[in-house]
């Protein structure tokens, strides 16, 4: 009988462990998965899209919105992109947006030749308004459209909106060195992404950028002393300017190749932060960021210059990465990064991009980092990065994609007003500030699919609630998308 029961149990313990195989194998994403996962990611842009839609709009739910913004101060300021679920256009994040999504490009443009166009269009759409808002008037940075207090007020559709389009800025008086010097990064890395294919626009940016860095650099302060309660407690400059001032000189001098960037660098590098050892990247905090981009210099020049941004890249990647002697990341049982509860998967995807652009780095140099008594090659951050990838994607506990559209399973109660309301084309007559929250209380499915839209997503013990009312689970935004767009681009190109 007990030879029995054991048999038993191991024949029970065998179909566990095939069952186990089985379902890893349903996750191993092929390249076309990524693929679709890329093109996804990308459309996701045309649903934040504020502004004159073009004829290639293919989220067609969407409708033209915002186009007096600006106006009542007499400048054109129509155009941009929503940050996340709401109406808003919050210029620090936006900026941070086209900065990662172009860095996407650049570092992994070459991966995604089917998507390229689609990549750039998205990068234009934010550059072309950070371009109007960077040279309306001298001496003066446009930095938001809206404000937040009374559009959290509403549940209005964009294309309804009739809150005040009340505009923001930043000047010589009232600086706001962080969101001017991520506006000059944004503009700087724009400029790369377009240097062959549109020459004299990638131009454009990069002499605005200069000016915008110039302008940040000379009048020093935070843009969240100046404005207050319209970028606090929403996007407050938490981390300080000195970070994205490093950032900001760090993409002048990889667009511009200008010598008097790097002497920046060496010169204020120190009271910038770059001896700080940082271990998040986000739009508030630059620092891990801004060390895996200079560290290119010193990998491919050793210049001397940047051997300590190279160290404190090295630092950060041991710090992520389970086994070696400083690693402190924290992460969900199921395997994902975990750094807050809002909002979390904005973390997981900047973090994947500086994991694959530094396995780059590395790779091309035939170098590795040392963690302690550690090897950690290319190779090993490439697999930790797939991790994250592919939990986003859907090899997860929950079992589901936290892209918005791919996959069998994927949130339905997106936190995001354009989708979460009837579109104008299926209910044309307008929806008032009040009546729309009966759609954000509703316990129905969005109506319009917010194609690509990665979301909060779940818990540090990888629970997620499916409730539109639950934000920091629930809410998009491109912050979010933007890095995820160069991780799949990788992947897309390298099968498994």
């Amino acid at each position: 009988m007990a030879s029995f029961t054991r048999a038993s149990l191991l024949v029970q313990l065998l179909r566990l462990a095939l069952l186990s195989l089985l379902c890893i194998s349903c996750y191993a994403f092929t390249t076309k998965d990524y693929s679709e996962a890329l093109e996804k990611s990308i459309l996701f842009f045309e649903g934040q899209r504020s502004g004159k839609l073009p004829p290639t709009q293919r989220l067609t739910w969407r409708g033209n919105s915002g186009l007096s913004d600006g106006s009542s101060y007499h400048v054109d300021l129509v155009g941009g992109y929503y940050d996340a679920g709401d109406n808003v256009k919050f210029g620090l994040p936006m900026a941070f947006t086209t900065t990662l999504l172009a860095w996407s490009v650049i570092e992994f443009g070459s991966s995604m030749p089917s998507q390229i166009e689609n990549a750039r269009a998205a990068v234009r759409w934010s550059a072309d308004y950070l371009l109007k808002a960077a040279t309306a008037t001298p001496g003066t940075l446009y930095v938001q459209v809206g404000d937040p207090n009374n559009d959290h007020k509403c549940w209005e559709r964009p294309e309804d909106m009739d809150t005040a389009r009340t505009v923001y800025k930043v000047s010589t008086q009232n600086p706001g060195s962080d969101v001017a010097a991520e506006t000059a990064a944004a503009l700087a890395a724009s400029s790369i992404v377009f240097k062959d294919s549109d020459p004299s626009y990638s131009s454009k940016l990069l002499q605005t950028a200069m000016k915008v860095f110039d302008f940040a650099d000379k009048y020093r302060g935070s843009y969240s002393d100046s404005l207050n309660s319209v970028v606090c407690p929403f996007y407050c400059s938490y981390s300080g300017y000195q970070d994205e001032l490093l950032w900001g000189a760090s993409w002048m001098h990889r667009a511009s190749q200008d010598s008097s960037y790097l002497a920046y660098i060496r010169s204020n590098g120190h009271t910038l932060g770059a001896d700080d050892d940082d271990y998040s990247f986000s739009w508030d905090d630059k620092r891990a960021g801004t060390k895996i981009l200079l560290s290119k210099g010193f990998l491919e020049k050793s210049s001397e210059e940047f051997q300590l941004y190279k160290a404190h890249s090295d630092n950060y990647i041991c710090s992520l990465i389970p086994g070696t002697s400083s690693f402190q990341a924290q992460y969900t049982p199921g395997g994902l990064l975990y750094k807050g509860s809002a909002s979390n998967l904005q973390y997981v995807t900047s973090t994947a991009l500086l994991l694959l652009t530094y396995a780059k780095y590395l790779s091309a140099n035939g170098v590795a980092v040392s963690c302690g008594t550690t090897t950690v090659t290319a190779e090993t951050l490439i697999t930790q990065a797939r991790k994250q990838v592919d939990y986003i994607l859907g090899d997860n506990p929950a079992r589901t994609s936290y892209m918005v559209g791919f996959g069998d399973r994927y949130p339905l109660h997106v936190h995001h007003r354009g989708s979460s309301l009837p579109s104008v084309g299926s209910h044309p007559s307008r929806i008032s500030c009040s009546d729309g929250f009966q759609y954000l209380y509703s316990g129905s499915p969005n109506p319009n699919v917010l194609v690509g839209a990665i979301i909060g997503g779940p818990d540090s013990n990888d629970h997620f609630a499916d409730d539109r009312n639950n934000y920091q689970q629930s809410e998009p935004a491109t912050y979010i998308n933007a890095p995820f767009v160069g991780a799949l681009a990788f992947f897309s190109g390298k099968a498994a």
